[in-house]
């Protein structure tokens, strides 16, 4: 049975509250995911091809055992997503050219004894403008205070409300066409997480819940529209637009992150011109 077929079985639309035994295999997911994004680190430069990063990535992911859980997945083709400038997500890598001043996102998702560990981050391909480093930043902080949000008795709308205030607030605006996710042994799961809302509104935060937070961040309006091969988001307005990622959980007393970079890398160094 495929990955695909095993998600859509397990998919009840119930919301699951997991165990010491999920915490861990999250922990081993989670933490291998962040290691293949570190280890790109290195090859995210100009005239690399997109496809040159997936291949990567796969190999990595499988020569420790785990599986690329995008690879077959609903027909996609690909282990990583990877979204240069004006493209939202989902951006299928392939001969494609990194060129110096673009900025991309790289999303990965690895299945590790049947938990999935799925992040994502920005690159900063050589120098960058400043308004992109900014819109990066921003990213980057709308993300810090959506898991600021998450503790027992809170709301998804209270993730959603703190990262679109600080968003807006910052002149740039919130993707609504795509949220955050459960996860665990299956790879999109309840509850949705969306990146906008009001405070009090949503489902309720318990310890055991786990999810992803991923806004994603566009410098001009949030309108987005879907390409041809039924996978590429891009922004309506062709104006750049940023993402980030972290698997996380509700603990009893606040947020544990499974996706952390274990040499702290999670936000690679991006080179302002």
């Amino acid at each position: 049975m495929s990955e695909t077929e095993l998600d859509l079985e397990h998919r009840t639309g119930q919301i699951k509250v997991h165990g010491p035994e999920g915490f861990e295999g999250m922990r081993r997911a989670g933490r291998l995911a962040a290691e293949c994004l570190d280890m790109l680190i290195p090859h995210v430069v100009p005239g690399v091809l997109t496809d040159r990063l997936d291949t990567l990535a796969r190999e990595f992911i499988l020569d420790h055992g785990a599986l690329p859980a995008c690879l077959g997945y609903r027909g996609y083709t690909k282990t990583l997503c990877i979204s240069p400038n004006h493209i939202v997500c989902h951006g299928i890598p392939g001969e494609r050219v990194l060129r110096e001043g673009d900025i991309t996102n790289i999303d990965v998702t690895v299945v590790v004894d049947g938990w999935h560990g799925d992040t994502s981050r920005m690159f900063g391909v050589g120098e960058v403008a400043p308004r992109a480093k900014r819109l990066i930043d921003v990213t980057y902080e709308a993300m810090e205070r959506g898991l600021a949000a998450v503790k027992p008795g809170a709301r998804t709308g209270d993730i959603g409300h703190a990262i679109q205030t600080y968003v807006e607030s910052m002149r740039c605006s919130v993707v609504r066409d795509f949220c955050g996710h459960g996860l665990g042994k299956v790879f999109h799961d309840a509850p949705n997480i969306l990146h906008f809302g009001h405070r009090g509104e949503g489902d309720l935060l318990k310890p055991g819940m786990f999810f992803t937070i991923e806004p994603m961040v566009n410098l001009g309006k949030h309108p987005v529209k879907l390409l041809s091969d039924g996978w590429t988001a891009v922004t309506r307005d062709k104006s750049l637009s940023s993402q980030c990622e972290h698997s996380v959980a509700v603990t009893e007393d606040g947020v544990e992150v499974f996706t952390g970079s274990p040499v702290g890398l999670f936000k690679p160094p991006v080179a302002s011109a």
